[in-house]
């Protein structure tokens, strides 16, 4: 009896140990060496450009108000509403945005008298579908996600393709194909 609890405690020893040293690895795990993007990705260019198009063809003029962010900008963003003036608009400090790795793109709409409005419930083209609506639907074919969909922290204006790449896998230097 007192051999089985010593076998168990054993066992479950070399597991704690196991975990914790994949965790350590995969904490340490080296960055590759590839510089940071300076622009937006190739493809995630062709799509904003399509999604304006195609927005357009439908009487909907989308403007696209925020692409590829550096690690500077996207800190001065995450200080607005904390240590400088404003409203908070996002949780994300530099490096832990698609922005910051050129891919994702925010948007906005134009309304037919020149006005940049965030109004969701905005119809311009007059078919009785809100034209965000419409502009998510365009987005969400061409591929994109949407922060709308997000569980916690929803960002309307949002969209990204993250071409199956983490957060974390993009600040070790993984890159999406061109």
């Amino acid at each position: 009896m007192k051999i089985a609890k010593t076998f168990r405690l054993l066992v479950v020893l070399l597991i704690l140990f196991t975990v914790g040293l994949l965790i350590y690895q995969y904490s340490t795990v080296p960055k590759e060496d590839v510089p940071l993007p300076d622009g937006l990705h190739p493809t995630v260019a062709l799509k904003r450009d399509e999604l304006v198009s195609l927005a357009a063809d439908k009487g909907i003029q989308v403007v696209i108000t925020a692409d590829f962010r550096s690690y500077e900008e996207q800190n001065r963003l995450y200080e607005q509403g904390r240590s400088t003036a404003g409203n908070i608009v996002t949780n994300a400090k530099g490096g832990e945005s698609y922005h910051n790795y050129g891919l994702a793109i925010d948007f906005a709409l134009m309304t037919i008298d020149g006005q940049v409005v965030w109004d969701m419930e905005y119809d311009g083209n007059g078919n009785g579908t809100p034209d965000w609506d419409e502009v998510v639907s365009i987005a969400k074919d061409l591929g994109f996600s949407w922060g709308g969909d997000w569980r916690n922290f929803k960002d309307y204006p949002h969209f990204q393709m993250n071409f199956g790449l983490s957060i974390s896998e993009l600040q070790r230097g993984k890159r999406p194909p061109e």
